[in-house]
């Protein structure tokens, strides 16, 4: 893990993958959360830069004093930990409990006749999403990293295949882009992350908890060339066991400039991400330098 970039693949291998996910069918996830929190994490912060990454995240973002960073940065790693076991927990057929806050908001596009954007980030567990935000009109189609681990990519296309959702894969030759413009063109769903840079380096400056970063053109170009609807998805661990998923509107002038329609979403992203985050501080996973 490079400090300036993050590999995106789950770790492990595909006997590491098949055998948790066959340990979680029968034990709770309780017990492989204090597994991790004890001989785990202590490892990783240890042998990983985003240690480093996250104290300062801490530091610098939220002002806490050096004990409290400390702790909160064991916290963070301690609840990505569990964010992980969640989503290989439902790949063995577990479920957690969800409160969706907003559900109007969806359901009203996804009632409509046009497609739209829905805007990921990389907090909580979006994943908890494709499993709670079924859509019963249109078919939903998520972006997701090309490399992901062969494992973890089948888990999720069994799973999510039955509730309408097609992943895309982001390709190094762009084809991806076919597939979203296609996918649009047909009024569907199209998931992307809003926060991260992926493919393409082409980026939107924003202000974001206090310092400029830059947030990838890509979605907002692609939302602001069409006119289209957009909504944040942020899906927070509230427990051991339960998650609230926040569905926002994002609203921008979609009479004005396609430049100043990017930059609107984007400021409009940033703001939302900056609310949750200040909710839940902890549960932040961009584990490489964001802000410049």
């Amino acid at each position: 893990m490079a400090e300036t970039e993050w590999a995106g693949t789950t770790y492990g291998n595909a006997w590491m993958h098949r055998n948790l996910i066959a340990v979680l069918r029968y034990v709770d996830v309780r017990i492989i959360y204090a597994f991790a929190a004890i001989f785990v994490v202590p490892v990783c912060l240890m042998i990983n830069p985003s240690r480093g990454i996250i104290y300062r995240y801490f530091r610098q973002r939220h002002n806490f004093p050096r004990l409290k960073a400390a702790w909160k940065t064991y916290v963070n790693h301690c609840i990505f930990s569990q964010v992980v076991i969640d989503k290989f927990a439902m790949y063995a057929g577990k479920r957690f409990e969800t409160e969706v806050i907003g559900y109007d908001n969806y359901t009203r596009l996804e009632n409509g006749q046009s497609g739209f954007v829905q805007l990921s980030s990389h907090v909580g567990n979006y994943e908890i999403a494709g499993y709670t935000l079924v859509a019963k009109h249109k078919p939903i189609n998520a972006l997701v990293f090309g490399g992901e681990k062969a494992t973890v990519m089948m888990e999720r296309n069994k799973i999510l295949s039955k509730d309408n959702i097609h992943l895309i894969p982001l390709m190094p030759d762009m084809s991806h882009i076919f597939l979203i413009n296609n996918a649009l063109a047909d009024n569907e769903i199209m998931s992307m992350p809003g926060d991260r840079m992926l493919g393409s380096k082409k980026s939107i400056e924003v202000s974001f908890l206090g310092a400029k970063a830059q947030l990838p053109m890509g979605p907002y170009q692609i939302a602001a060339a069409r006119g289209l609807d957009v909504i944040t998805v942020n899906v927070m661990k509230t427990s051991l066991t339960a998650y609230t998923i926040y569905v926002t509107p994002l609203r921008y002038d979609k009479s004005a400039g396609r430049k100043e329609r990017m930059t609107q979403l984007a400021d409009a992203y940033a703001a939302e991400l900056e609310r949750i985050i200040r909710l839940y501080p902890t549960q932040w996973y961009n584990f490489y330098e964001f802000w410049n």
